[in-house]
């Protein structure tokens, strides 16, 4: 991260922390409703920006996540009196809630064993690595096995990223991590890909802030039920858009709004399909390799275009390329500086 980003990083922390207070401050003193959400108007208004504070993709985009995302959702939750966030918390842990994918120690359960575990972790790291590694023959590769890499490196990165920022939090602040994914790779159908196994973040705020109140204004039927998938998966593709927007500071061109929708009615038609009975059902290793084929076959159509025509992946390579050179370089230097004491013994 350039010295630009790192006092960006400061000032973007900073500003957090005073949107946050406020939003408490203000949630203390007013009821759920309307006047609660009127009052969190100008804090929802200026999170969305500050991810632009950073020049670096991927700091811009981590940020643009935690602050555009999630920090949204759970404070429309707030404002209606649900969700995770409650205005009695200290200021500190409002704030980790507000941002991060980490919720209240329960101190009647254990949360060992939650989040990625360190060989885990290492495997990963060492995976994503390799990847970063064979994008220098990028140019000699078919382009859809550089597109399975792009795919590969998106779920690396999601996994090693929000695992290690629930991580630092929960060690800081004796925090519990939600759980992020699922083995995605054994997903038998979209609808547990999406709702079970990918990013479950998104799924945790999505459900109560947009999936459940269109089922309850539709009604409790199938009807409801569908209509609340749908409506999910269009905002989905509608933050998707940003998310992408904060990528490649490029308009949005609607694919990746196309694609959840896509999705949203694929997920819609499996759960008709599946409450049929007597119908007929794939084995679950067909029903996993179908799955996967169809996420990454529609992925490469309508979910990395955007990415890739604007050269955002060229820039995540050199930036992912950087990294991995930092982390060779401290190692040589470390292990050079442990050799060096102890030839001094």
């Amino acid at each position: 991260m350039a010295g630009g980003d790192l006092r960006s990083l400061v000032a973007v922390c900073a500003a957090v922390t005073a949107a946050m207070w406020y939003a408490r401050f203000a949630a203390r003193r007013l009821r759920p409703g309307l006047p609660r959400l009127a009052a969190f108007v100008p804090v929802l208004a200026v999170l969305p920006f500050l991810p632009l504070a950073f020049r670096a993709l991927h700091p811009r985009a981590i940020s643009g996540f935690f602050l555009a995302w999630l920090a949204e959702f759970k404070l429309l939750l707030l404002a209606s009196g649900q969700g995770p966030l409650d205005p009695s918390l200290p200021l500190p842990a409002f704030v980790a809630i507000a941002t991060f994918p980490v919720r209240q120690r329960d101190p009647t359960k254990n949360a060992a064993g939650s989040g990625l575990g360190p060989v885990t972790s290492a495997v990963m790291a060492a995976l994503l690595a390799v990847i970063v590694l064979l994008y220098r023959y990028k140019e000699r590769m078919n382009p859809y096995a550089l597109l399975v890499l792009y795919s590969l490196h998106v779920y690396l990165a999601l996994e090693l990223v929000l695992a290690c920022a629930a991580a630092a939090v929960r060690a800081v602040m004796g925090m519990d991590l939600e759980p992020q994914f699922d083995r995605p790779y054994l997903s038998a159908h979209l609808r547990d890909f999406w709702g079970r196994r990918w990013n479950l973040s998104v799924p945790a705020v999505l459900r109560p802030c947009v999936s459940r109140p269109v089922r309850a204004r539709v009604g409790e039927g199938a009807a409801g039920v569908a209509a609340g998938v749908l409506a999910a998966f269009f905002v989905s593709g509608v933050m998707h858009e940003l998310m992408f927007y904060y990528i490649t500071l490029r308009p949005p061109t609607g694919e990746a709004t196309a694609f959840f929708t896509l999705h949203g009615a694929l997920a819609v038609a499996e759960g008709w399909w599946a409450a049929r009975e007597g119908w007929p059902r794939p084995p679950r290793p067909v029903a996993t390799a179908l799955t996967l084929a169809l996420v990454m076959s529609t992925g490469f159509w309508l979910f990395f275009p955007p990415i890739t025509r604007a050269g955002a992946d060229k820039l995540v390579i050199a930036e992912s390329e950087a990294v991995v050179a930092f982390v060779r370089d401290t190692g040589i230097w470390a292990a050079a500086s442990v050799h060096s004491a102890l030839s001094l013994l």
